[in-house]
């Protein structure tokens, strides 16, 4: 059997050790200094600003909107746009906060949504935020993307939950050619801390409200400047008071210390991680370029390519059939092309009425699926799935 991901963490056993010696040792697991720390040398990392951690992913992505929303830079019935094939939990936050989502195509050759899709669905609709997903380590033209969006005032989210280091080839790092970018730390994504999730920003008053609607909507982990902004605002002059004093609406979606250590260690493993995933897709690519059954993806307008998996796009609905069995009958676990064109799935039917033709995403949901990508894969792995490509 070759899984999705064998080990929870990179160098598992030594990463387990020094996890239960910090629990053993540490006075305090909720959420406090290694959580803070964790944030600054992510965010470092990744070139932005400030990094607010939070439980998961998903919760990262709610708390993006639902800032915006207290800001007042999202009202309810505002259009937001998002790559229609995509992950639920960068749909459903639109539609839970009161936002009419708007699918938009992407391409097959990419996966991802092009600013010529993005300019095609603004010849229809009017948007006022796009929610891009930066599909499976590849990305769109984001460079293109953002100018656009700025010409049209659109306010750019990114969910780079599956393309952690990925770099375009003008030098950008995706994930930061948005306004807030999402990020997950769930096991099998690129780096794992069990459940965990971040928010990348330069924007000191989006970071500032993330924080206050990760924690209830109290000022807790906001700078004594800035809990002194709320509180003389409000009028709450004893510290007794603010202890519960709820500024805006929030949730709890605070992380623990566990996440905040387990994140400052999976970091120091992060670039080897990546360039072992990406030299494994290389070697995959040059089977997959010399199939005719199947769609070679492109990635030229890319420096580095942080696959999260190997994924592969056949030409028909029969030919996807043929490659599910050899790669089943091997024993690799494979899994749909994310959740294909989130349009089919049943929640979305519920609760939003008007529907948009997407044949990519349709062809990519039909005719799509991945398999893991991952340092542990030994030459008898990669072998095995080079096997049930040709």
């Amino acid at each position: 059997m070759i899984p999705l991901m064998k080990n929870a963490f990179i160098n598992e056993f030594e990463t387990k050790q020094a996890l239960a010696d910090f629990i053993i040792k540490t006075p305090k697991l909720s959420m406090d200094e290694k959580c803070a720390e964790f944030e600054f040398e992510f965010a470092k990392k990744q070139c932005r600003e400030f990094g607010v951690l939070f439980n998961s992913g998903g919760s990262a992505n709610l708390a993006m909107l639902q800032a915006l929303k207290n800001l007042g830079r999202l009202n309810d019935g505002d259009k937001v746009g998002f790559s229609a094939l995509t992950w639920s939990t960068n749909t459903m936050p639109i539609i839970q906060m009161g936002l009419i989502p708007v699918p938009i195509d992407c391409e097959l050759d990419t996966l991802n949504v092009m600013s010529v899709n993005l300019l095609e669905r603004l010849s229809e609709v009017k948007l006022k935020a796009l929610f891009i997903t930066n599909v499976l380590g590849f990305t769109g033209d984001l460079d293109i993307i953002k100018k656009i969006c700025d010409e049209n005032e659109i306010i750019l989210l990114e969910d780079n939950c599956e393309s952690l280091g990925t770099e375009l080839a003008n030098g950008g790092k995706a994930g930061n050619y948005s306004l807030g970018s999402s990020f997950s730390f769930f096991v099998a994504h690129h780096m794992s801390t069990i459940e965990g999730g971040m928010v990348c920003s330069d924007d000191e008053d989006f970071v500032e409200m993330l924080k206050i609607v990760r924690a209830n909507g109290w000022d807790r982990n906001l700078s004594a400047f800035q809990q002194s902004k709320w509180r003389k605002r409000y009028n709450i002059s004893s510290e007794f008071v603010a202890k519960y004093t709820f500024y805006d609406l929030g949730f709890n979606f605070r992380p623990t210390e566990i996440t905040g250590f387990l994140g400052l260690t999976q970091l120091k493993y992060l670039d080897s991680n990546i360039k072992v995933r990406e030299s494994n897709y290389h070697r995959i690519e040059k089977i997959i370029s010399s199939n005719a059954d199947l769609i070679l993806l492109k990635h030229d307008h890319l420096k580095v390519l942080s696959t999260f998996a190997i994924p592969v796009l056949c030409k028909s609905k029969e030919l996807r059939e043929k490659y599910l069995f050899q790669f089943s009958g091997a024993g690799i676990e494979i899994r749909p092309m994310i959740a294909g064109n989130m349009q089919k799935q049943p929640f979305y039917s519920k609760y939003v009425q008007d529907k948009y033709e997407l044949p990519n995403s349709d062809f990519i949901h039909d005719c799509g699926f991945y398999c893991g990508n991952y340092p542990e894969l030994s030459e008898s792995d990669l072998e095995t799935i080079s096997s049930c490509l040709m």
